[in-house]
């Protein structure tokens, strides 16, 4: 797992290079196996491979999601404010374990994100992105997921620029 997160970087650009379904099946699988509160499942996901579909849904931030129209997969990732109230916690803890997924099998992420973003001045992120993907009223959008192929290259971050001044031991 360290190795995962050691080579972790958000990807931007992707190569134009359609996933396979048994890749696609298997974020799937790890989206459905990431930890949840009270095992209450308040999360719900969304996988997008529709070309325009993916291209509206790159306008959800205006210039901050325009390159999501590169990546062959989008995912939505929802939560149910109904169904618990670490609806958030749990849909953000999915995205990371699907993100980490896409990684070890040679795919590469970024995580847009969309709860308390705005789309314009009187629309929110999450109500674009739910008018466009058909979402119920109880459902909001954590975050989209770009995923696909990398067409960028990028170094891990330098154990020595970790931000080692934000561990603490026993105390501030």
């Amino acid at each position: 797992m360290i190795e995962l997160l050691r080579k972790r970087r958000s990807i931007r650009r992707f190569k134009d290079t359609p996933i396979e379904q048994g890749k696609t099946d298997i974020l799937k699988e790890a989206a459905l196996r990431s930890p949840t509160s009270k095992n209450l499942h308040s999360w719900d996901f969304i996988f997008i491979d529709d070309k325009e579909t993916i291209g509206k849904l790159a306008n959800a931030r205006n210039q901050s999601s325009a390159f999501l129209k590169e990546a062959p997969l989008c995912l939505a990732v929802l939560g149910c404010e109904e169904v618990n109230d670490t609806w958030i916690e749990d849909a953000s803890i999915a995205a990371i374990i699907v993100q980490l997924t896409a990684l070890s099998i040679g795919l590469g992420s970024c995580w847009i994100q969309i709860r308390n973003r705005m789309y314009s001045e009187k629309i929110s992120s999450d109500e674009y992105v739910r008018s466009i993907l058909g979402i119920p009223d109880n459902y909001r959008v954590v975050c989209l997921l770009a995923i696909g192929y990398p067409g960028e290259q990028k170094e891990p971050v330098p154990f020595e620029s970790l931000r080692w001044d934000k561990i603490h031991i026993n105390k501030w």
